[in-house]
């Protein structure tokens, strides 16, 4: 029997991949995952080196989110934790310490500090929810910098 607080599993050099309709839409990567069975079900604790990649509805890599940690529960929603780094392929780059990515919606949210920088403009906030390709995204209690070019 397995006691409580220890994984069923643990594998090292993991790769999840979830699908649409045969396409790609996120591909987890991690140094290391364990599998732990809780009172919701399954979940697994991922660390050294978390990438999570985005795909778009054909399949074409939209955006990367990056971290220190991560739980991806049976749902395949997956929180991440510690130095998250989300970057667009339309080079716009948030930053926070945590956010929570929903596969029901593919948004990905946060309520902590958050920043978002793109060419020329940095704007802070306190959370932010966005489409997992980070074409539209809100930013709460925001402040920011832009240049202006006259």
């Amino acid at each position: 029997m397995i006691e409580a607080n220890h994984p069923q599993q643990e594998t090292w050099i993991i790769r999840f991949v979830l699908t649409s309709s045969g396409k790609n839409r996120t591909r987890v990567e991690a140094g290391y995952g364990a599998e732990f069975k809780t009172t919701s079900g399954i979940e697994y604790q991922l660390d050294k080196g978390i990438k999570v990649t985005f795909f778009d509805s054909k399949g074409t890599l939209t955006s990367t989110m990056t971290a220190q940690k991560a739980i991806m529960h049976g749902n395949h929603d997956i929180d991440v934790s510690g130095n998250v780094v989300l970057l667009s392929g339309g080079n716009t780059v948030i930053r926070t310490d945590y956010a929570r990515w929903t596969a029901s919606d593919g948004m990905i949210r946060s309520s902590r500090p958050v920043s978002i920088s793109r060419p020329g403009e940095v704007i802070r906030g306190q959370g932010f929810e966005s489409d997992q390709g980070m074409i539209r995204y809100r930013i709460f209690q925001g402040s920011g910098e832009a240049v202006i070019n006259k």
